[in-house]
């Protein structure tokens, strides 16, 4: 006997939770995790937000090293 497929959850699927994720938490989190795996400072910016119906996001994500005198 096949699997049943399980019922697609379509309010989950409009709830779109991203919304509510802070831009600028993004930003620092990018920044923090491309900063740790190349070993150098780097910065992080996020433009053009465009929430999709289906729970996503598209968006442009520009990376770049930060200039820190002081390191």
């Amino acid at each position: 006997m096949a699997e049943q497929e399980k019922a697609i959850d379509v309010e989950k699927l409009l709830k779109n939770k991203l919304k509510s994720v802070s831009i600028g938490s993004l930003e620092s989190s990018i920044a923090k995790v491309i900063s740790e795996l190349v070993g150098e400072d780097y910065k992080c910016t996020i433009g053009e937000v465009k929430y999709t119906l289906f729970s996503g996001a598209d968006f442009h994500v520009k990376v770049e090293l930060s200039y820190n005198p002081e390191k």
